[in-house]
């Protein structure tokens, strides 16, 4: 099916609001409250098209659209609609607060490695990376809702709430952004080590012994390895920055599934230590998971987008949080998409699928992941051609693998990756309880998601044809898995109307797939507002046909006499002129509208010539 951001959106709020929404009250319903991830994820389903695209936005009701206010008319008029969203994330944000700091809660999204066990309270109220780097783009967006709507009211008892909301909201970030610094880490690891020699493996992929592997290793890492070991701000654990000096070390780096061990608390004003609370105390080992990774990776732009600059949205002190991750999310790109391409001549990333380098798990999803942050890092640096033609063959097989763009064989391992989801098991967690799990069944979504995000940076026009026509394919084999009856109507995840072996999911929706859905749907409306490729071939086709319209139209006017100004005849020169003018504005950016425009004009000429030399036969 087309990508059609707008009708998607629509039905996805639509699905929204016919689930949630019970004459106009919100409905946080039995799995509610239960984990701050999919609360936040439920949340940003509305929100974030709200604050990416301007024609869904909801803060101010007098330019709410009609085909927006039809969607949500389950939550209410376009007046209503904000007035209810102030309640539902005061509601959020107080559900999702202990008695003296903001909480994080992975919640039901953990899981005992071993079914027979049960996680106790304590387990499920650990705080997890998906849900810090949410937070951050929930936060933000919740900011700029209230400082938009602000102006627009003048309730005294409204503008009260949205300032409570508005502190609420900001503690919230600014605990978030600490967290999101304490979960990164840098592992550095011994080449004879078990660990290393995995990562060895990975990199010489059977061509290289461990000296050429440490040799280029060496090489490609030298200035990122001064820089992480050298920044103060990365507040390095005294012994790994000793090690990562050592050249003859390997080393990752990324963020860990959640607090780490140890992570030493970040230095914060003294009012905002008491907004956010003690920062509590790390569990995960430190060790750098591709997952989370891309979660944080995923995040961390929000503090720094043009709408959090114009609007203002962070203190002084969120700016010096924000640019402490920046450097983060810096350097983990720089370091992953290096690991990706190590090997110019074949890439790491090309041989699928990915094997994690401390677990030693092999999955396409881990695939996906590597190359979600090439994605990042393409999209940072402008990528070469090649670059994007060989991610692009990469994301086709993934959608190949994954059984997405091909049929199924009995008993197919490959459904697994969609359900039940590939199992990440939490190092650490096991030192407070049972041993957890975390479960990724996104493939598909997060597939389209960088699919559409390189065809935004795309400016090749063959790879963006074949980045649209995976896209598509990929939003058909979504679309297809929206729940069809009983309760969610219209949202995800029914994996067994597509693949009928698999079995019939139970539990609560998946607010996981829908928000990243939705996710895709704004980038998709990013990439249509974006300048045609332009092509050079049609710009000198459009060109040529540009002169010859011109010295015809020129002629015409020399050699006829002027026609009366309102005559059918001058309403036709006015009208060619018009489509000439238009035609040489267009010419550099829609070059094939601009062939096309001067072809009409060529065409009305000639017509015009026709018509004087029938005249002139008597005919």
């Amino acid at each position: 099916m087309q990508i059609k951001p707008r009708q998607n959106l629509l039905e996805v709020w639509q699905a929204i609001a016919r689930h949630s929404f019970d004459n106009g009250e919100w409905q946080w319903g039995e799995w509610g409250g239960r984990s701050s991830v999919a609360d936040a994820e439920r949340l940003l389903c509305l929100l974030y098209p709200a604050t990416e695209i301007e024609p869904f936005r909801l803060d101010d009701p007098d330019t709410t659209q009609l085909d927006v206010e039809r969607a949500l008319r389950n939550a209410g008029d376009s007046s209503e609609i904000p007035m209810n969203l102030l309640e539902i994330l005061g509601d959020f944000m107080e559900n999702h607060r202990g008695e003296e700091s903001p909480t994080f809660a992975g919640g039901y999204y953990f899981a005992p490695e071993n079914p027979e066990h049960e996680l106790s309270k304590e387990q499920e109220e650990v705080g997890v990376v998906d849900s810090y780097s949410m937070s951050i783009t929930l936060c933000l967006a919740t900011l700029g809702f209230l400082k938009v709507y602000r102006g627009k009211t003048q309730r005294a008892s409204t503008l009260a709430r949205i300032d409570k909301l508005r502190d609420a909201t900001s503690a919230r970030l600014t605990a978030a952004m600490v967290s999101l610094l304490r979960s990164f880490t840098v592992n550095v690891v011994d080449i004879a080590s078990d660990q290393g020699q995995a990562l060895a493996r990975l990199l010489g992929r059977g061509r290289l012994s461990d000296r050429q592997v440490l040799q280029r290793f060496q090489e490609r890492f030298k200035s990122l390895r001064a820089l992480i070991s050298e920044s103060v701000t990365l507040g390095l654990d005294t012994d790994v920055a000793d090690q990562l000096r050592n050249e003859n070390r390997l080393f990752e780096c990324g963020w860990a599934w959640s607090l780490v061990k140890d992570a030493p608390e970040v230095e914060v004003e003294a009012q905002t230590a008491q907004d956010i609370g003690k920062q509590p105390q790390g569990v995960a080992h430190a060790v750098p998971y591709l997952y989370f990774t891309v979660v944080a990776l995923d995040g961390i732009p929000d503090l720094s987008s043009e709408r959090t600059l114009v609007l203002g949205l962070l203190t002084a002190e969120q700016q010096k949080l924000a640019d402490a991750l920046r450097l983060r999310w810096e350097i983990t790109q720089q370091y992953w998409s290096g690991i990706a391409r190590f090997d110019a001549a074949t890439w790491p990333l090309e041989e699928i699928p990915w094997r994690t380098t401390l677990q030693q798990l092999e999955s396409e999803y881990f695939s996906l992941s590597v190359a979600s942050i090439l994605v990042h890092d393409l999209v940072r640096r402008r990528a070469t051609d090649d670059d994007l033609t060989r991610t692009v063959a990469v994301m086709e097989r993934l959608a190949e693998r994954g059984r997405i763009t091909s049929r199924t064989a009995r008993e197919d391992p490959a459904i697994g990756l969609h359900n039940p989801g590939v199992t990440l098991p939490l190092l650490g967690s096991e030192e407070i309880g049972p041993a957890m799990k975390w479960t990724m069944g996104d493939f598909s979504a997060q597939l389209l998601k960088r699919t559409v995000q390189l065809c935004a940076l795309s400016r090749n026009i063959g790879s963006q044809d074949r980045l649209l026509t995976l896209a598509e394919n990929i939003l058909d084999h979504l679309w297809a898995r929206r729940v069809s009856d009983g309760e969610g109507v219209g949202l995800w995840d029914n994996v067994h109307a597509v693949y009928p072996e698999s079995p019939v999911r139970t539990g609560p929706l998946s607010w996981s797939i829908t928000e990243r859905v939705t996710e895709c749907m704004v980038a998709a409306h990013a990439l249509y507002t974006q300048d045609p490729i332009r092509s050079s071939e049609m710009t000198a086709l459009a060109q040529a046909a540009l002169s010859e319209a011109a010295h015809l139209f020129g002629k015409e006017q020399l050699e006829q006499p002027a026609p009366a100004p309102k005559s059918p005849q001058g309403e036709e020169i006015k009208g060619i002129e018009a489509d000439l003018r238009r035609a040489r504005q267009l010419v550099d950016k829609q070059p094939g509208t601009a062939h096309a425009l001067a072809l009409g004009v060529l065409a009305r000429l000639y017509a015009l010539a026709r018509a004087r030399g029938a005249d002139a036969r008597g005919v």
